[in-house]
């Protein structure tokens, strides 16, 4: 039995991480595959072709991404962008949301921001406990604490996705040596997988 267990075990570590891939990978794919559906419904893939073919929809998506961009790049795109966003501006709910989105997509994807880019450690959720932590913003101001603060964001696990948002003294944070990517990893990992510079010898 000893033997057996051990053998379902070493088949388990190779598969599973295979199967959860896939999972993640076929899940964008068929949300990609949704913005087919933005064509009239005889031209979309399914009916020219007479079969579904995954993964259209994620070239569909390029596409639609490039010409965007392409289009967004030059003067006129600029301003068809400033007039939509002037609508969504007038709408209460809607536009506090994209907002939000929009000032988080922009820190996430700009080269040079400053948010996302930090690793740090805080005393969270009591002093003593220390947890894993993303600066997002160091331009917090209206703040009782005398000293300079930075905000953070505490995520998680093994869903990263949720989190927590504190607003901290800088004094009380400890920058790590990590990526963002290696901090995700370790935390969808539930602490497994650590940085190997970082793992003791």
């Amino acid at each position: 039995m000893h033997h057996i267990r051990r053998y379902l075990i070493a088949g388990l570590v190779v598969w599973l991480p295979i199967w959860a891939t896939y999972v993640v990978i076929r899940f964008l794919v068929n949300l990609m595959d949704g913005t087919l559906s933005l064509l009239p419904h005889e031209y979309q893939p399914d009916q020219l072709f007479g079969m579904h073919i995954p993964g259209i929809g994620l070239l569909f998506t390029l596409l639609i991404l490039f010409f965007t961009g392409l289009l967004v790049a030059n003067f006129l795109g600029r301003k068809i962008v400033t007039f939509w966003e002037g609508i969504l501006a007038r709408i209460p709910l809607i536009r506090s949301i994209y907002s939000a989105v929009k000032h988080v997509v922009h820190a996430l994807l700009q080269p040079r921001g400053s948010s996302f880019r930090k690793v740090l450690l805080v005393e969270y959720p009591r002093r003593g406990i220390w947890s894993i932590a993303f600066q997002t913003s160091d331009q917090f101001t209206d703040t009782p604490h005398p000293e300079e603060v930075v905000t953070v964001f505490i995520p998680t696990t093994p869903n990263p996705t949720s989190g927590f948002l504190t607003i901290v003294p800088r004094a009380d944070t400890q920058e790590l040596n990590m990526t963002v990517e290696e901090a995700l990893q370790l935390v969808i990992s539930l602490g497994v997988v650590m940085p190997k510079h970082m793992q003791k010898n």
